[in-house]
């Protein structure tokens, strides 16, 4: 999981990862070569084993085509199928492991659908199309709460069933605890913490970090949110994201002098946790080249996805 708030980078993340916007400075690979610079052949390879569950489940489709539409345009495009008889065989397989009723979903308008309906309809999409990574970005976060789990359900399949690594966008730790593994915190794109998902949203180090977890409201009405932590303590620094200080430094209650100057590194916790706050200087750093065993990121497909 990629968390944080509104703002913190995580779309922009993912518009990178999928190559619909160009990096500033450094590079996005895939296999190892940089997806600006794919030839043609390997970008069509990459758009495909590269899919994406968006956070609108309207604005995906068009409302004059009807639903099957979503399902039918990827398997021409990619000549996945050479019959019409076919293409519906595997559509319909791939509602049924996503939880829809074909007979209840397919030749159906967009509006005569649920969201959470439309969204499970776009993780089958991805399905499809054998995807080596899919980039999940926000995609419960405007439908019912009844059907959030439903959702995120098929998600979990894809992954547990089918060893499909995904990349779950999220401003919701306590989703992400759910589902994730492993999970980054960004604030103002920098991450400030990363590890084992359980071992940051149970245990965060990071003051940031232990704000968003304090914002996840209490099942006691007498609890007030935030455990009464105080969000500053007054010290203010506007210039600190020019001089290259830490991002938080406005909102930061442990904040002093040399945070508005010194960007920390990441300094390591224990073997799956890693924290970038000067508090714990006293820590080993972490080499940030690390942060894929540290995450875990080696996993590939473990199953091939029925045809």
């Amino acid at each position: 999981a990629v968390a944080g708030e509104s703002g913190s980078g995580k779309t922009t993340l993912a518009s990178l990862l999928l190559g619909f916007l160009l990096p500033s400075e450094g590079e996005i690979r895939f296999r190892g070569e940089n997806i600006a610079k794919l030839p043609a052949a390997k970008r069509r390879s990459f758009r495909r084993e590269v899919q994406a569950v968006f956070q609108d489940p309207f604005a995906a489709y068009n409302p004059f085509y009807r639903v099957d539409h979503v399902l039918t345009e990827p398997l021409h495009l990619f000549g996945l199928v050479r019959s019409r008889h076919r293409a519906r065989e595997m559509m319909e397989a791939a509602c049924e492991r996503v939880g829809l009723h074909p007979q209840d979903t397919l030749g159906r308008f967009p509006h005569e659908l649920s969201g959470g309906q439309r969204q499970r309809l776009m993780v089958a999409r991805a399905l499809l199309l054998h995807p080596k990574l899919l980039i999940a970005d926000e995609p419960v976060s405007m439908i019912d709460a009844s059907l959030r789990a439903i959702v995120l359900s098929s998600l979990r399949t894809l992954n547990t069933e089918f060893g499909i690594p995904i990349l779950y966008i999220t401003h919701d730790l306590t989703t992400a605890y759910h589902v994730a593994n492993a999970i980054i915190v960004l604030y103002r794109g920098t991450i400030v913490e990363a590890g084992d998902a359980e071992s940051v949203i149970l245990n965060p180090q990071h003051p940031y970090t232990q704000l968003l977890v304090d914002s996840i409201p209490s099942p006691d009405l007498d609890t007030p949110w935030g455990n009464g932590r105080p969000l500053s303590d007054g010290f203010s620094a506007p210039t600190a994201e020019s001089a290259g200080g830490c991002p938080f430094i406005a909102r930061c209650p442990h904040a002093m002098p040399r945070c508005a100057t010194q960007l920390p590194p990441l300094y390591a916790q224990n073997s799956r946790q890693a924290v970038r706050c000067v508090l714990h200087e006293d820590a080993p750093r972490f080499e940030e080249d690390g942060l894929s065993d540290l995450l875990h990121l080696n996993a590939s497909p473990s199953k091939e996805i029925p045809q």
